[in-house]
């Protein structure tokens, strides 16, 4: 990956490297495999690649997901359900048909309170939906974070609200993310989320950035967080 980002390959050898990665098991490796992978598809999101690129995610990724499944099996570690929440995550924000199916399918349980998701589960269903949803699931999800009783499950929400794709609706999250319903040291999560969710979403946060500098600065005065912004 170091050697394709210096141009010394090229980043078709890496995918050729990559594929063969598909029997690996261990969540480490996997997980490193889908940060790279992400830069990848942050810069092919600009070419005419980008369909291309979440094929071959879904190629990539489907195999484990399918060994892994749903659902916690006995003997199980805390490193499998993390990669079970990574290789699911991936698989539906790509837009793999089964895994977006039943991702609604429970997200529909948990909001009507017929079966709650396990915490590992929230946050690769809840991108899942988004990616793919209307106003109806972001409007779903602002109820879910008001109706949350832990600051561990708002944050996981405010984390993934940037990956609607609709412009209108990318811009409601950005104004949220000043709203008080978002703790100050939490707008940057939202923010970021936004201008790491998708092309749209990183021109509409920047804009937003830009529009709002003055009460941005003001808030975080020079501290980290702010540096963090600029860098998301």
């Amino acid at each position: 990956f170091s050697q394709a980002r210096a141009g010394i390959i090229s980043t078709v050898e890496v995918l050729k490297v990559m594929e063969a990665f598909v029997n690996e098991p261990n969540y480490t490796v996997w997980s490193d495999l889908s940060c790279n992978l992400g830069i990848l598809s942050t810069l092919l999101s600009h070419t005419d690649f980008h369909e291309e690129i979440q094929v071959f995610v879904k190629d990539v990724f489907s195999p484990i997901g399918e060994r892994l499944g749903w659902d916690p099996k006995p003997g199980e570690g805390h490193l499998d359900a993390l990669l079970r929440g990574l290789v699911l995550g991936k698989l539906g924000k790509a837009g793999h048909k089964a895994t977006l199916e039943e991702a609604r399918r429970r997200f529909k349980d948990h909001v009507e309170g017929k079966h709650i998701l396990s915490a590992d589960l929230r946050s690769p269903v809840y991108v899942t939906v988004l990616k793919h949803g209307d106003s109806s699931t972001l409007d779903t999800m602002l109820k879910l974070h008001k109706q949350a009783d832990m600051q561990e499950e708002k944050n996981r929400i405010e984390r993934v609200l940037g990956a609607i794709s609709q412009p209108e609706l990318i811009q409601k999250v950005l104004t949220f993310a000043l709203s008080e319903e978002v703790r100050p040291q939490d707008t940057v999560s939202v923010i970021g989320g936004v201008a790491g969710g998708s092309k749209q979403g990183r021109k509409a946060a920047w804009k937003f950035v830009r529009d709002n500098w003055e009460e941005l600065y003001n808030r975080y005065q020079g501290g980290f967080l702010i540096s963090r912004l600029i860098k998301v």
